[in-house]
């Protein structure tokens, strides 16, 4: 149980430390005694409000007061205390948006590849406008290019070519030793001939390379199944929050 405790703080962890990351160069990463926010103009991500404790009543009225002057901020519930506190939210007029299953995989033996598709981390502002431009397409929202541009080193952006066609993204972020493996997409026209499994394999095997002992993500229903097949484990549900009228 201790294990998989530890599990559990380390994906919160590494996905809160991101946000704050790509936040920082633009200054939009706060602080403040109830919550936590990384708010980026132009950009559809990260654009979240957390806790690091449970929610109660106050913290809960406190962040949607501010989400009622900022609201295209989400608020995600991990759903780790046994509370049921996320009815808060509920009882004050937010509205479920998604759910995601924070997951966890040991990094043991690499994986074999097909070979088909053709990888290349950003490194390049030109590049950054391509993974940038695609990223909408698999996603429904935008990652600005300038986020790219400022974490190149902090963050590892990856595109995703098929016969010199871009067709995928993915982001790697390593905390001590684990490594966050987010943005895992695929444009819609090119779904369902295992690309995204190829995607996640080559992800995994940069991650063994850089010496990482868990991968950590959190999958969306769509792409839960490959995460499952892949050998990764369920550690718990986030609930992300949003106001009614949004």
């Amino acid at each position: 149980m201790e294990k998989n405790t530890n599990r559990i703080t380390d994906n919160i962890n590494n996905l809160t430390r991101l946000w704050k990351t790509v936040g920082a160069p633009f200054q939009s990463y706060h602080k403040n005694n109830t919550f936590e926010y990384c708010k980026i103009e132009n950009s559809g991500w990260p654009n979240k409000l957390w806790f690091s404790e449970d929610v109660n009543l106050n913290s809960a009225k406190t962040a949607i007061e501010f989400l009622e002057s900022n609201p295209t901020l989400v608020i995600p519930y991990w759903d780790i205390y046994g509370t049921n506190s996320n009815e808060i939210f509920e009882t004050k007029g937010l509205v479920k948006k998604t759910e995601q299953v924070a997951m966890a995989l040991k990094l043991d033996k690499p994986f074999e590849l097909q070979n088909t598709l053709e990888f290349k981390r950003i490194w390049k502002d030109e590049d950054a406008k391509i993974w940038s431009d695609l990223y909408p397409n698999a996603f429904g929202y935008v990652i600005s290019k300038e986020i790219l541009i400022h974490n190149y080193n902090e963050v590892q952006f990856h595109l995703v070519t098929y016969q010199n066609q871009p067709i995928g993204t993915f982001m790697l972020f390593q905390t001590e030793n684990n490594i966050g493996i987010h943005g895992v997409g695929v444009i819609p026209e090119m779904r369902r001939k295992g690309f995204a499994e190829e995607i996640m394999k080559y992800a995994l095997n940069l991650a063994l390379d850089l010496n990482a002992e868990y991968a950590l993500l959190q999958a969306s229903v769509m792409g839960k199944g490959i995460y499952t097949k892949l050998g990764f484990e369920d550690l718990f549900i986030i609930k992300n929050y949003i106001l009614k009228n949004e």
